[in-house]
């Protein structure tokens, strides 16, 4: 996958997962929970969607690294290596 691709793929999980008719305008450098007001079970939701999505392992110190959409597409596009 491209890093667009995955772009596309996590704000998708968002759009689900926050119950949204369509992706938000997001800051890629920005928190996602502040921008998109996503409380602790919306974000263990879109880690566990890209567990299943991706066939990735997120282990529970990693969360931090999935803070903002530009470190989650950084993140997946490590372990996907």
């Amino acid at each position: 996958m491209t890093r667009d691709e995955i772009k596309n793929a996590v704000l998708d999980i968002i759009q689900d997962v926050a119950g949204l008719d369509e992706a938000p305008g997001v800051d890629g450098a920005l928190p996602l929970r502040e921008q998109l007001d996503l409380d602790s079970m919306d974000f263990l939701d879109i880690v566990m969607e890209l567990r299943k999505r991706h066939k990735i392992e997120v282990p529970e110190a990693d969360y931090g690294k999935l803070a903002t959409l530009d470190s989650t597409v950084d993140y997946i596009e490590a372990v996907r290596k």
